[in-house]
């Protein structure tokens, strides 16, 4: 069901989840409430991606810098990640979804990084939707790793020095072979991408919610798309509607 027609494609889409310790401190609930309410909301995103033709979902799940939260909250975030992969892994294999990850899992606690790596492994042949879980992900990390892999094959003679350009770093990016961002949505008000896939949403338009994510619904969802809709993609060209008319 399409309640509206895009006017343009959306290949990917990238969505920083965010406000949910403040909606559960809204309704006297401890944080981890939130949290657990925000893994609803994921699947059903999904759902809607594939009413809309959205090919690939990245979702911040995890950044480098929230390693500051209390322990207990991030104790409970990994917990419930395990829980969520358990609870869909059969649901994603039938519609044939991939499952892949940007950033360091190696650091993960060790329960938590095998049921992650299962997941990966078990979907690693679906020819469905990707679902990009960005997990212990940085974008300033991401980059350096990309430098740091090119530096090395430049080093070990498998790459020239002249032929370092923007492709040679797409393909040293946790996100190789994904088609970059069009659309960046932005939960409960914060204007902001925060270290979220800097490369990947260059020209990708940005929209930024008031509506905390456990409250983002079909609603809160198709309205993005209706702003998204508003957008004129130039790429750093000319409005060519504007100038026919000059």
């Amino acid at each position: 069901m399409r309640e509206i027609t895009l006017n343009k494609p959306i290949k990917h889409l990238a969505v920083i989840m965010d406000g949910n310790g403040r909606w559960a401190k809204k309704r006297g609930l401890p944080r981890t409430k939130g949290h657990e309410e925000a893994f609803n909301r994921i699947i059903e995103i999904f759902d809607y991606c594939k009413d809309y033709d959205i090919k690939v979902v990245s979702l911040y799940a995890f950044s480098t810098e929230n390693w500051k939260r209390p322990k207990a909250e991030i104790a409970f975030l990994f917990k419930y990640l395990e829980i969520f992969f358990k609870r869909e892994i059969d649901r994603i294999m039938k519609d044939q979804t991939k499952i892949i990850v940007s950033g360091d899992i190696s650091k993960l606690p060790e329960k938590t990084r095998k049921t992650t790596e299962k997941a990966i492994e078990m979907t690693k042949n679906n020819k469905g939707m990707v679902l990009n879980i960005c997990l212990n992900y940085g974008g300033k990390e991401e980059l350096t790793r990309a430098a740091r892999l090119i530096a090395k094959e430049v080093k070990e003679g498998k790459l020239e020095l002249e032929d370092i350009n923007e492709q040679v770093m797409e393909n040293h990016l946790y996100t190789a072979g994904l088609p970059n961002v069009d659309l960046m949505i932005r939960t409960s008000g914060e204007v902001r991408t925060s270290n979220f896939l800097p490369w990947q949403i260059a020209y990708a338009e940005y929209v930024f919610t008031p509506v905390c994510f456990p409250d983002f619904k079909r609603k809160e969802f198709v309205d993005c798309l209706i702003e998204f809709n508003k957008r004129n993609r130039r790429y750093g060209g000319l409005d060519s509607e504007k100038e026919d008319n000059q």
